[in-house]
C-alpha cells in the first residue's frame, strides 16, 4: 500500500548540523523531533486526523468526504453532476479500475498509517498526562472509525497498527470482517476509557461518540450481510451497546423545531464535525448553494427521489399505500409526515424569507417552489442547467434564515451521531431479539417527538420489521445510513435494481395540477455491489484476494 503523509503540520527531518546560517528551520514548518516533544505540536497532528471524519463541505475532489454523495449511491436521491463519479455505481457499471472518487481505500488508509504514527510517538511526548491521554482516546477512536470505514465498504481488510517504513513488507493479507469488527470494538473501548464523558471544544470526540459508533458497528456487525445464520448473539451486542449509550443519560431527543436540529448545537447530538465559514461563492462548501432549487439560484445537486417522498406517510403516521390513510394522489402533498415539511422542498412550498429573493417577485412569482413545468425551479425556468430532475430538492441541514445568495455561507456541523439514530439503532435489535414493545416503544418517541400524534400499535413481525426500516429511511434521509442500511439488510437487489423516478408536473388552466410520475436514471445493481472493489493497482501491488465478482 502506498501512504502519504498528509498533516496540518509539515515534519521534515534535517540531517546536517551545519552552522551555515542558511541551515535553519523554516519557520512554516516543523521537525520530526520538535514534533514529539511538544505536546502543542502533536495535538496539531492529532487534529488534522479528524478529516478522516465526513463534514458538511462538498468537495468532490476529496474522496474521504462522502456525507452527501451517499444519497445519491442508493434509492434515496439522484446526483444531478455525476459528483464522485457514482453514476458508474448508479448505472452498474463499477469496477476496480473506475470507483474514481467515490473510493476511499487509498486516503483512509492514509489516515491509519499516520494514526499509527501518533499512536506510537505520543507516550514519549512530555507534558500534561491528561492532554495526553485525551488526545490518545481521539486518536484511537479516529483509527477505529477509519476501519469501520473501510470494513462498510470493502468487507475484511488488512489490520495494520505500527507505522510503515520504506523497508516495511507492504504485503499484509485480509483479516476476516469478524475480525476487523472485534478490532475496533475493543479499540472504540478503550477510546471510550480515554476519553472525557463531555467536552467545552465542540466538535471534539468524546466517549460517548466512541459508544455511539460501536452501537452502529455491532448493529451493522448483525445485520443480515454479515449474520448469515441469524446469531442472536450478535444482535444482543447490538443491543446493549445502544442501550449504553441511551444510559449515560446526557443525551436527549430535540423537542423544539425539528428543522433546528440539522443547523444548531443541540442536546441530540453525540459526535459531530465542523466546516469553518467560507465566502459566499465557495459553493462548494456552501450547504444551502448545492442544496437548493435552481429557481432560487441553488443547485439542486441532491434531489430527493419519488421512493423517498413515498416513503413519507400520513400526517396520523399511516403509510400512503393504507387505504385508510386519507391520502389523495390529486393531492400529494397534503397531510404528510411532519418530516415530509421539514426534509423537502416541493412544489408550492415556501422556502426562505421574500425578502432574500425579491427576484421572483419582480418575475411575479414568490416564494413558494415552482418545480411544475414552467415554474421558475422547473427545468423551464431559471438556471435550468441546475433544475432538479425529480423536481425535489432537500430541505433538511438548510438554514433558511439567511440569504445565500448574497452573505457568508453558514458555520455548519456534519451530525455523525445523534440519539435518534441510537433509538432507532437498540429498537431493531430490540425486535430481533423478540421484545416487539421495547422496539415499538422506541419507533414512538420518534415519531411523537416528530409531530406523530397516534401511537404505532399492533404491529408485529415483518410488519413491525418494516416499520422500523421505513423510520430510518425517514428519519436518518440525508445523514449516510440508507446507502449501507439497504446493504446490511441484503434488499438491495430490490430496492436499487430499478430506475429511480421523480414527477412532472403539469399546471392545468383551472390551476390543478396533474403529476406523471417518470424516470429519471436506470439503475442497476448486481450482487458484487454489496461491497466495493479494491482498487485494481491495490490489489495488483500487494496481491491482496479482490471481492467476489470484480475479478
Amino acid at each position: 500500500m502506498a501512504f502519504l503523509l498528509a498533516s496540518f503540520i509539515t515534519i521534515i527531518s534535517f540531517t546536517s548540523c551545519s552552522e551555515d546560517p542558511l541551515d535553519k528551520v523554516p519557520l512554516d514548518s516543523y521537525t520530526d523531533a520538535s514534533v514529539w516533544t511538544d505536546l502543542k505540536l502533536a495535538e496539531a497532528f492529532a487534529n488534522n486526523l479528524y478529516t478522516v471524519l465526513p463534514s458538511t463541505q462538498h468537495n468532490w475532489n476529496d474522496r474521504t468526504n462522502r456525507s452527501w454523495i451517499l444519497s445519491t449511491a442508493c434509492d434515496e436521491a439522484f446526483n444531478n453532476f455525476n459528483d464522485y463519479d457514482i453514476w458508474n455505481l448508479n448505472s452498474g457499471a463499477l469496477t476496480p479500475d473506475n470507483a474514481g472518487n467515490f473510493d476511499v481505500w487509498k486516503p483512509t488508509y492514509a489516515t491509519i498509517q499516520n494514526c499509527n504514527i501518533f499512536l506510537s510517538r505520543i507516550d514519549g511526548v512530555p507534558g500534561d498526562e491528561a492532554t495526553r491521554s485525551r488526545l490518545k482516546g481521539e486518536v484511537t477512536f479516529l483509527r477505529a472509525y477509519a476501519y469501520f470505514k473501510l470494513t462498510s465498504d470493502y468487507g475484511g481488510v488488512p489490520l495494520i497498527t505500527t507505522p510503515f517504513d520504506l523497508n516495511s513488507n507492504f504485503k499484509v493479507d485480509r483479516s476476516t470482517y469478524d475480525q476487523c469488527v472485534d478490532f475496533i470494538v475493543t479499540e472504540l473501548d478503550k477510546s471510550a476509557e480515554l476519553l472525557p464523558l463531555t467536552t467545552s471544544s465542540l466538535g471534539r470526540i468524546t466517549k460517548g461518540a466512541a459508544l455511539a459508533i460501536k452501537s452502529r458497528v455491532l448493529l451493522y456487525a448483525a445485520s443480515p450481510q454479515w449474520n448469515t445464520s441469524n446469531d442472536i448473539n450478535k444482535w444482543k451486542k447490538a443491543s446493549d451497546a445502544a442501550k449504553a449509550v441511551i444510559d449515560l443519560n446526557i443525551y436527549q431527543l430535540y423537542d423544539k423545531k425539528y428543522e433546528d436540529l440539522f443547523t444548531t448545537n443541540n442536546s441530540e447530538i453525540i459526535c459531530s464535525r465542523l466546516s469553518s465559514k467560507d465566502p459566499q461563492w465557495s459553493a462548494f462548501n456552501g450547504v444551502e448553494m448545492f442544496n437548493s432549487p435552481s429557481g432560487f439560484h441553488g443547485w439542486a445537486n441532491f434531489a430527493p427521489s419519488q421512493s423517498h417522498i413515498d416513503a413519507y406517510g400520513t400526517a396520523d403516521g399511516k403509510d400512503i399505500t393504507d387505504p385508510s390513510s386519507g391520502y389523495n394522489p390529486k393531492k400529494p402533498y397534503v397531510n404528510r409526515d411532519p418530516r415530509f415539511y421539514k426534509n423537502i422542498v416541493y412544489d408550492g412550498r415556501a422556502y426562505g424569507k421574500p425578502e432574500f429573493c425579491q427576484d421572483r417577485y419582480d418575475a411575479g412569482s414568490s416564494n413558494k417552489a415552482e418545480f411544475y413545468e414552467g415554474g421558475l425551479d422547473s427545468p423551464q425556468g431559471w438556471d435550468t442547467w441546475n433544475a432538479s430532475k425529480t423536481r425535489y430538492t432537500f430541505r433538511k441541514y438548510c438554514d433558511t434564515t439567511y440569504n445565500y445568495n448574497s452573505e457568508t455561507q453558514t458555520n455548519k456541523a456534519w451530525i455523525i451521531s445523534r440519539l435518534g439514530e441510537i433509538y432507532l439503532n437498540y429498537a431493531e435489535a430490540q425486535f430481533k431479539l423478540g421484545n416487539e414493545g421495547t422496539a415499538i416503544q422506541y419507533l414512538n418517541l420518534i415519531r411523537q417527538r416528530a409531530g406523530i400524534t397516534v401511537p404505532l400499535a399492533g404491529l408485529t413481525g415483518t410488519a413491525l420489521e418494516n416499520k422500523i426500516r421505513n423510520e430510518r429511511q425517514v428519519e436518518l434521509c440525508l445523514e449516510g445510513f440508507r446507502y449501507y442500511d439497504v446493504r446490511r439488510w441484503k434488499i438491495a437487489e430490490e430496492t436499487e435494481n430499478k430506475p429511480l423516478m421523480g414527477v412532472v408536473i403539469t399546471k392545468n388552466g383551472d390551476g390543478s395540477k396533474t403529476y406523471t410520475y417518470t424516470k429519471v436514471q436506470d439503475r442497476i445493481f448486481k450482487p458484487q455491489h454489496y461491497l466495493l472493489p479494491i482498487p485494481r493497482d491495490e490489489t495488483n501491488r500487494t496481491s491482496l484476494v479482490q471481492n467476489p465478482g470484480y475479478n
